[in-house]
């Protein structure tokens, strides 16, 4: 399972850099997906690193690249990182990607993506019982409008809410993008930096966040995790959409106990854009503990 989980980290030598990484630190991977940010901070001279994620597969793929050359210098906790509770520990850096991996959205089966037909699922936590297709088959009219409007900000939600439950049940990604599709006309489907975007863009972006509750879990990570940091400890956060910027500028700014150190985010050069165009979205935001 671990061979096939395959993610490109992005932003590594901002992140790098913009931690300080210290000799024998102990260091926070909050989303280690397939380990490649914190292989790059394990490189630094006796740090430790703790590594989190809530997929199975990517904890399974990250101990796969990491374990055998690090051995004790790298543990790994399969969780929510907002449930996580590091008790008496302190570190002197956390670090969080929040975007989808490469992974999840490139293997059908996981129902992340409608350009192949599959389950209707979009669980990052496989064992998590309530899956995408729970969430469009069962919720009210207005309920799977406002998920659209908030979290996918999709101008056109109750339109869309409208037909899908008149259309319902839909059992794959397909079925649900072709639906989205037939009740937009083509001039509304919008477009990004020039290129059409599929018009089930945004609802199927809502309904990853609805269904595993991304926003709340980030806000309550946020909260906790200064609280986790020795003085002149960094906390870096990378996101991928306007939704979870905002959390992440605005709780950063209002932590008293953090001094920001990204008056704008930082994001990918153009050589990285160039060999990972998923990178033109990432915004990374630090921040360093009084």
């Amino acid at each position: 399972m671990g061979e096939r989980y395959h993610h490109v980290s992005v932003l590594s030598r901002e992140l790098v850099e913009g931690l300080a990484l210290q000799e024998g630190g102990l260091y926070l991977d909050a989303t280690v997906g397939g380990g490649g940010h914190s292989e790059l901070v394990l490189a630094f001279p006796q740090t430790r690193a703790i590594a989190i994620d809530r997929d199975g597969q990517a904890l399974i793929a990250a101990q796969a690249r990491l374990q055998e050359r690090y051995g004790d210098r790298i543990q790994f906790w399969q969780g929510n990182f907002a449930d996580y509770e590091p008790g008496e520990l302190k570190f002197h850096g956390i670090f969080a990607d929040l975007g989808v991996s490469s992974a999840q959205l490139d293997q059908p089966e996981r129902g992340f993506s409608f350009r192949h037909e599959a389950a209707l699922d979009m669980r990052m936590d496989r064992t998590y019982p309530r899956t995408a297709a729970d969430l469009v088959n069962r919720s009210k009219e207005k309920e799977l409008a406002d998920i659209f409007y908030y979290y996918g900000e999709e101008r056109h939600s109750r339109r869309i809410a409208k037909h899908i439950v008149n259309c319902r049940p839909f059992e794959t990604t397909t079925q649900l993008a072709n639906a989205i599709a037939a009740v937009l006309p083509r001039h509304q489907t919008g477009r990004t930096r020039g290129t059409p975007i599929h018009p089930a863009t945004r609802v199927f972006q809502a309904l990853r966040i609805a269904v595993n509750e991304e926003l709340t879990s980030i806000e309550t990570f946020l909260a906790k995790a200064p609280l986790w940091l020795h003085p002149g400890g960094r906390l870096a956060i990378i996101s991928f959409h306007s939704l979870e910027d905002r959390i992440v500028k605005h709780t950063l700014r209002a932590t008293e106990s953090l001094k920001v150190l990204t008056r704008k985010p930082i994001q990918a050069q153009p050589d990285e854009l160039r060999e990972n165009p998923r990178s033109r979205s990432a915004k990374l935001r630090i921040a360093e503990h009084l």
